[in-house]
């Protein structure tokens, strides 16, 4: 599959963004419910933070609860409007996905802003999920994937709906290994991880495509944070040469790092800021760092014969199928 497009004129985001915007310049969310998955720290605490100190009513999708109730005590600190709370969420395990959704459905409240934030890198071993997924692909996209389709009628109740799906600069040397997507013949790190992040700027623009066809309001855009320290990569426990190897890069991202206040910045644009088009892609206006501007992408990114294969693909892996109205 080697079929790439150009960017549709309709789809770009807006050619001049403030040069300097922040947190500050969020608007007024008073009124507006948004789940951030893996909100307990780094781009997730930090966009659950802003948002809440912006008056919206935030709930911290986590998979690790005792990190969790530390976040939450840190996110109602800056709220300035309802109770922020915390809902169990494994994006790593389909039955979580599942839990959590049929949760948020009860309610019967509208979601007006969903941030697909949580993430795994570089795994330095083939970890599989629950569902015998790489841990990297059904992680960042399959568990998002599925969660944004069970979570697809409570989005289309609000008045303006929006998916932040948040991708990574490793996503330019990216591409969807076809033959093998969960890695089970041979196993490479860094590729499954920028295969996830490219997967992660498909599925927005699908999602935006099939949003458009059926009518819907639903805005679908993509973030990325640039270099930012998160502690996102570590050895995880890796032994020998290649633990090393990674706590040297680790403290080497950490050293050239931006914050992760800044690194938030990107998303927390892509979800607050009105009239942003569907399928835009916001960064740091120096790639690895700055404040927030249109970013460009993987030209893989463009393609609509991947992004329609993928889906499929994820309707097959999950059993999870979108229904519009």
């Amino acid at each position: 599959m080697t079929e790439v497009q150009s960017a549709p004129t309709d789809t770009a985001t807006p050619p001049f963004l403030p040069r300097r915007w922040t947190a500050a310049d969020i608007p007024d969310q008073k009124g507006r419910t948004a789940v951030v998955t893996g909100a307990n720290s780094g781009l997730g605490l930090r966009t659950a933070e802003a948002l809440a100190a912006k008056g919206a009513h935030v709930i911290m999708a986590c998979r690790n609860e005792l990190k969790a109730a530390a976040a939450l005590e840190s996110v109602s600190a800056a709220a300035t409007g309802p109770k922020p709370e915390v809902l169990p969420l494994d994006l790593a395990d389909l039955s979580s996905v599942r839990r959590a959704a049929d949760h948020l459905e009860v309610r019967g409240a509208a979601i007006d802003i969903l941030i697909n934030n949580a993430g795994v890198m570089a795994l330095p071993r083939n970890i599989r999920t629950a569902d015998g997924f790489d841990a990297q692909f059904g992680t960042n996209h399959l568990g998002h994937y599925a969660l944004t389709g069970l979570l697809l009628p409570t989005l289309l109740r609000s008045d303006d709906p929006r998916v932040v799906t948040v991708s990574s600069v490793a996503a330019w040397g990216g591409f969807i290994n076809w033959s093998d997507p969960n890695w089970r013949v041979l196993y490479m790190r860094w590729l499954a991880y920028s295969q996830s992040k490219l997967a992660n700027l498909l599925f927005t623009a699908e999602l935006h495509r099939r949003a458009r066809a059926a009518g819907t309001g639903l805005t679908a855009v993509a973030a990325h944070p640039g270099l930012s320290s998160t502690h996102l990569y570590d050895s995880d426990g890796e032994k020998g040469v290649g633990g090393r190897l990674a706590a040297a890069q680790q403290r080497m991202i950490v050293s050239l790092a931006q914050s992760d206040y800044m690194g938030a910045l990107p998303q927390l644009y892509a979800a607050t800021t009105p009239g942003l088009r569907g399928n835009s892609y916001v960064g740091p206006a120096f790639e690895a760092f700055g404040y927030p501007r249109r970013a460009l992408r993987n030209p893989l990114g463009y393609s609509r014969l991947q992004a329609g294969a993928l889906w499929r693909l994820s309707e097959r892996l999950t059993d999870v199928h979108y229904r519009w109205p």
